[in-house]
């Protein structure tokens, strides 16, 4: 893992936003070159807002027609309700940008249950991969954010999503969250061409060090391990306040 693990360090939110725009353009430009056709995973929370904004205001800047945003994970909620991934992505940037539609790809939360809208997903997935029985799709990019509790996507610590190694997608539920779950499993993540991680602020600091720092770690986060691509860490000073290992880290450089 430590000849595809890069950690890059930023002053603050808006430097780590453009820098990971600038990755996304460079991955992207790269992967329409070459199959003429972007694929990239993306996900919620509070932590990747900014970068969306900055997206947003790339308007025709990017080639949205050749460009396929799916999710890597969402609540069991309508597309409406406040706390759907899929609805924050979609009023941050999707609507402010001139992709198809149909280059779009939700999580269909209005199946009758968590499992079904997993196994729709999956299906989904199948076909606009072209995958064959037992082959994973390899997405040009996911995107994927750290919990307090080093939850990733929505794969929870202890739970058994996390040895899951048939299924693409997976229905998640834990008693502490207020709502049901689907997820891309971790063989669909780690078979990725390049992985983001995307961490900000002081309250990650902790559970950021433990996923870097420990050994053999059974953190979901830190079972991001990818088969053939490559890791990124993209965070900001505060969310590395407390690493150790400064020598093996590389700080962007000012301006």
């Amino acid at each position: 893992m430590a000849n595809k693990r890069e950690i890059l360090i930023f002053e603050n939110r808006d430097k780590l936003a453009d820098s990971v725009l600038g990755k996304w353009r460079e991955i992207s430009g790269r992967a329409i070159k070459d199959r003429d056709c972007f694929t990239v995973a993306v996900s919620g929370g509070k932590a990747p807002v900014g970068f969306y904004r900055k997206l947003a205001a790339c308007k025709s800047d990017l080639p949205w027609d050749k460009t396929h945003i799916f999710l890597v994970d969402e609540r069991f909620v309508p597309f409406d309700d406040a706390e759907s991934n899929y609805g924050m992505i979609r009023d941050e940037f999707l609507h402010q940008v001139e992709i198809p539609a149909a280059n779009v790809h939700p999580i269909p939360t209005g199946k009758e249950t968590p499992r079904a809208a997993a196994e729709q997903y999956e299906k989904e997935l199948k076909t606009f991969f072209q995958l064959r029985e037992g082959e994973f799709p390899v997405f040009d990019l996911v995107m994927l954010g750290i919990g307090e509790d080093g939850h990733t996507a929505s794969l929870f610590p202890g739970t058994p999503a996390l040895v899951e190694n048939k299924r693409l997608a997976i229905e998640t539920e834990l008693g502490t969250l207020k709502h049901r779950r689907i997820s891309l499993t971790l063989p669909v993540i780690n078979k990725a061409g390049k992985i983001i991680f995307l961490v900000a602020g002081g309250n990650a600091a902790g559970v950021f060090k433990k996923v870097i720092e420990e050994k053999n770690s059974r953190l979901p986060a830190a079972m991001v391990v990818p088969e053939k691509g490559e890791l990124l860490f993209m965070v900001d000073e505060e969310a590395s306040s407390l690493l150790l290992g400064e020598e093996v880290l590389r700080r962007e450089p000012e301006g």
